[in-house]
């Protein structure tokens, strides 16, 4: 039997929220399926938790109601919503039972689930039927997510579910043709809602972001447009703004180097950070003639290792080793491929980490840092982390590349291309791709756009 209701719906969690109007119509839609692809930080992920709490606590239907807050992976999914459910729920008499830490769900009065899911592997949210479901960074999802996993369990008979699609959008993938077709939709069980990041953000806040985004991408996160980014891949290069002979080079300061763990070729690129101005405010005298560039400092880089054929990365160390040994007397920072060990040498010598840890630590003792990730970013973020470094939206540039010292990574710069969906055309020419790959997984690793959006938005 289902229990009634409780009185007392509301705790400090449920705080008043700015009226703004197209969240005020998104709550009261009726639509089956939701599309919102509004700005980062414009309060999408805020309302939905509301929007689908609430209707678990009004499903009365069946008493063993299931409600999922889906995302790209656990981590996310856990960290968007776990403790913040808990928190709306916190409330006498509104949960049936303790949360579950372990299956991260909670039971309400009147026996509704909510349930938090990482879609990495979506064969978890299959099963039992589902009643409603949100999918936060759809774009991150793989487009098999929703029809081969989701889409059936909504579609009991007798028991039809909803559905909220939300996140900034992710070039015009399969995101966007979902977005387009609630767009155009003409029965009422499809809506979408759009608004940008200016509607709900202060202006010092927006202004921030176009000192920190290129044009394109902040246009994407924070006006919330579905971008084309068909075309060159690193819009932002212009060799007669980024490329310099005049770099500098401190062998007492740290460097970069950078791997993306292919064969043919091999390859590394090396950068180091400098200042553009003295401690007295004055341009220092390599800059000087450069236009716009960013006065808190810019990436140089200053190098490259390329093996045409047949490499491996103690080949690849051995160069760096070779051209840098005698000359470098700071510290060695790696960055690379969070996957490297997947493939060639590492299958019977340890993972490419654990051979850059080898080949290098006996050469720059105690000078050896190395920085792996546990999983690589989006490619997308990686390649809108690499064109808002090259120049950001109030026109200044980040980042600088000698044509003569680097030239394949000159090459990709200029001439990688993509799909309107933001993928990286690595078949058309497959010596391509590899050395803004390592110089991307820099890039984003320490100035990466991905601002967090784990915790939720409070206006």
């Amino acid at each position: 039997m289902i229990k009634p209701k409780p009185k007392r719906l509301l705790n400090n969690r449920w705080y008043p929220l700015r009226y703004h109007s197209k969240q005020a119509e998104m709550s009261r839609s009726d639509a089956r399926f939701i599309v919102n692809a509004s700005g980062r930080r414009s309060g999408k992920t805020e309302l939905v938790k509301r929007l689908a709490i609430q209707r678990a606590m009004d499903f009365i239907k069946f008493d063993d109601g299931r409600f999922i807050f889906g995302a790209p992976t656990i981590p996310q999914a856990r960290q968007i919503y776990w403790n913040d459910l808990k928190r709306f729920t916190n409330i006498p008499g509104l949960r049936l039972k303790a949360p579950n830490e372990s299956r991260l769900e909670i039971t309400l009065f009147n026996g509704a689930r909510l349930q938090v899911h990482g879609l990495d592997k979506p064969e978890r949210v299959e099963g039992d039927p589902i009643d409603g479901i949100v999918l936060d960074e759809y774009g991150n999802m793989k487009p098999s997510v929703w029809d081969e996993h989701v889409r059936p369990g909504l579609d009991t008979p007798d028991r039809e579910g909803w559905a909220m699609f939300i996140g900034t959008p992710e070039g015009r993938n399969h995101y966007y043709k979902i977005y387009r077709r609630a767009t155009t939709d003409t029965t009422g069980r499809w809506q979408s809602f759009h608004w940008p990041s200016w509607e709900i953000l202060t202006e010092e806040a927006i202004e921030e972001a176009r000192r920190d985004l290129d044009e394109m991408t902040f246009r994407q996160e924070y006006g919330g447009e579905f971008v084309n980014f068909g075309g060159r891949a690193y819009y932002c290069f212009d060799p007669d703004i980024h490329a310099t002979r005049r770099l500098p080079y401190d062998p007492e300061k740290p460097i970069a180097l950078c791997f993306d763990f292919n064969v043919s070729p091999g390859i590394a690129v090396i950068c180091q950070e400098h200042p553009t101005y003295d401690s007295r405010g004055n341009q220092l005298e390599w800059c000087k003639g450069i236009p716009n560039l960013d006065p808190a400092g810019v990436t140089c880089v200053i190098g490259e290792v390329w093996i045409d054929r047949n490499s491996n990365t103690p080949k690849v160390c051995k160069v760096f080793t070779k051209n840098w040994k005698n000359k470098h007397r700071s510290e060695v920072h790696c960055f690379g491929d969070a996957t490297g060990g997947a493939r060639h040498t590492s299958q019977t010598e340890g993972t490419d980490w654990d051979l850059i840890w080898e080949y290098l630590k006996p050469e720059f003792p105690g000078r050896l840092h190395l920085y792996n990730k546990r999983s690589n970013p989006p490619e997308r973020v990686r390649v809108n982390s690499v064109n808002s470094r090259l120049q950001t939206a109030d026109g200044f540039v980040h980042c600088l590349v000698d044509p003569y010292e680097a030239p394949h990574l000159m090459e990709d710069l200029d001439t990688v291309t993509c799909d309107e969906a933001g993928e990286l055309d690595k078949k058309t020419d497959k010596r391509l791709t590899h050395p803004s790959d390592a110089f991307g997984y820099y890039i984003e690793a320490e100035f990466s756009i991905a601002a967090s959006e784990l915790q939720s938005t409070e206006y």
